[in-house]
């Protein structure tokens, strides 16, 4: 998976296409969370991912609920 970070601590990444389907972009977006959370350094405190918004390449942001329970289980 290939992501960057900006200087503001926004991680940038693509986690599908517009015509997968919805369980396979959960998925995917699932998979992208735990493993930003699998690379969180252990001197990290607080709140380590604040919030989490999705979009298309030129598309308006969706924000996403992180108390879903397939978030829960990453975060």
């Amino acid at each position: 998976m290939i992501f960057r970070v900006d200087k503001n601590g926004i991680v940038h990444s693509s986690v599908g296409k517009a015509k997968f389907d919805e369980i396979k972009l959960v998925e995917n977006v699932t998979t992208f969370i735990n493993t930003i959370i699998k690379l969180k350094p252990s001197a990290a405190k607080g709140t380590y991912i604040k919030s989490i918004t999705i979009s298309t390449t030129m598309g308006p942001g969706i924000k996403i609920d992180r108390t879903l329970p397939d978030l829960k289980a990453a975060a």
